[in-house]
């Protein structure tokens, strides 16, 4: 008897022992509750040192107001950070909150990684004040599986000193069309400076394809979305002439170009560049100079135009703590006093409100951005389904064919047959 009861208490002890191990950490499905009653939620990302530091900010501002939830930090580099990331999704041990980015996020939330956020949305999550194509940003099939933390749009970025000194007003007028541009780019040439820099081929040429009713991709990504090849031939010729007359740069140019301070805008050698607009603050702060932000040339801008989230918030499939999850993206996202911390870090907030706030707290150029990304969001359309697998590989071949129409080495034409013969092997067809 005596030997059947030590046995019995070794068993309470190591009963006892595994429950004070697992009490108060994280669990293995995302996150867990503790002994007090607090629900503790994982939340990882990646990101430099200033991201680090008003993140965690924002997370002990959340905890201040929600006592009962503990969120615990997981960040590295991007490089780590996907690396960490996969084996954890594999295993089923992803963080409750994941920061996710648009080349990611079909790939995870098809392999169902992550939660459908729509019944969260209108409950824990207010999207009131954001517009159908901010949230849709998130959107894979029919759900919704990241919350768009900012948003990005495409633009020209200019020097009104120079466009004045190639004769023309100060200012760039909202309709102005690609004839126009290249009315511009002719003066500019005329007075040996450069137009603009470069037209970054793959998103540009599917900003051309969009103002033209298609796009660079087919919805269900299986192949390229755009049936008539006389699309690639007019853009691609009127990049060639724009190298050919001077306006832009030959690629030779270009690969001496090695960094935002070597950029002919920066050096007063250019007018302006068409990029993102949050690499518009960049820009400026290197430049010194007055510069500002016009829409795309047209006709067709609005089709062409949409919002790019710089990144997403989404909760893991296997998180325990959904609600909760949804709750502090709500704040994140909402609440006015924690997106002065942010200030715009991850994008254009998509609440109304929260940029009216932020207007006064900003630097003059993020003002203008935020001013901007205002303007595309009422002059814009759906972004549409993410890049799909093998875009990589269509990028690499679209700068190539781009890169050897500027040298002469093949023609417009030529190139349209090639890129549409190797691109659509690519996406599967």
């Amino acid at each position: 008897m005596r030997r059947k009861s030590v046995v019995v208490v070794w068993g309470l002890i190591l009963v006892l022992l595994l429950a004070a191990c697992s009490g108060g950490g994280s669990s293995s499905s995302g996150g867990s509750g503790s002994e007090d009653g607090k629900v503790t939620l994982r939340m990882a990302w990646w990101g430099d040192q200033p991201r680090n530091d008003y993140t965690a900010k924002v997370i002990e501002m959340y905890e201040e107001q929600n006592p009962d939830v503990k969120i615990e930090a997981e960040y590295a580099s991007w490089d780590d950070y996907w690396q960490k990331l996969s084996p954890q999704a594999a295993a089923n041990e992803l963080p409750d909150i994941v920061q996710m980015d648009v080349s990611y996020l079909a790939q995870y939330a098809q392999g169902n990684k992550l939660a459908d956020l729509t019944p969260y949305l209108g409950e824990q999550i207010d999207t009131s004040k954001m517009t159908e194509d901010y949230v849709n940003g998130g959107k894979i099939n029919d759900g919704i599986y990241g919350m768009n933390t900012g948003v990005n749009a495409v633009g020209f970025h200019y020097n009104p000193d120079l466009l004045e000194e190639i004769g023309f007003d100060r200012e760039i007028p909202e309709g102005w069309t690609w004839e126009d541009y290249q009315s511009m780019s002719d003066k500019a040439a005329a007075k040996g400076i450069y137009f603009d820099t470069h037209l970054k081929p793959d998103v540009f040429f599917d900003y051309y394809l969009r103002s033209n009713g298609a796009r660079l991709y087919a919805e269900d990504g299986s192949g390229l979305g755009y049936k008539d090849d006389q699309l690639f031939v007019d853009y691609f010729g009127m990049i060639a002439e724009q190298v050919e007359k001077g306006s832009t740069p030959t690629p030779d140019v270009l690969t001496q170009i090695s960094g935002i301070e070597d950029d002919p805008v920066v050096k007063g050698e250019g007018v302006g560049i068409f990029q993102w607009s949050n690499q518009f603050v960049g820009l400026k702060q290197v430049a010194e100079k007055p510069l500002e932000i016009a829409p795309m040339p047209g006709p067709g801008t609005s089709d062409g135009l949409y919002l790019k989230p710089g990144m997403f918030f989404s909760v893991s499939q296997n998180s325990k703590h959904k609600e909760a999850a949804a709750d502090f993206l709500n704040f994140f996202m909402n609440d006015i006093e924690a997106n002065k911390l942010i200030l715009g870090d991850r994008g254009v907030p998509g609440s109304s409100e929260v940029k009216d706030a932020l207007k006064s707290e900003v630097s003059e150029a993020q003002a203008q951005v935020f001013e901007y990304v205002e303007w595309a969001e009422q002059n814009s359309s759906p972004m549409g389904a993410p890049d799909p697998a093998g875009a990589g590989e269509v990028i690499e071949l679209l700068d190539t064919m781009s890169e050897q129409i500027s040298y002469g080495q093949i023609t417009p034409e030529e190139a349209a047959k090639s890129f549409r013969s190797q691109a659509e092997g690519m996406l599967g067809q």
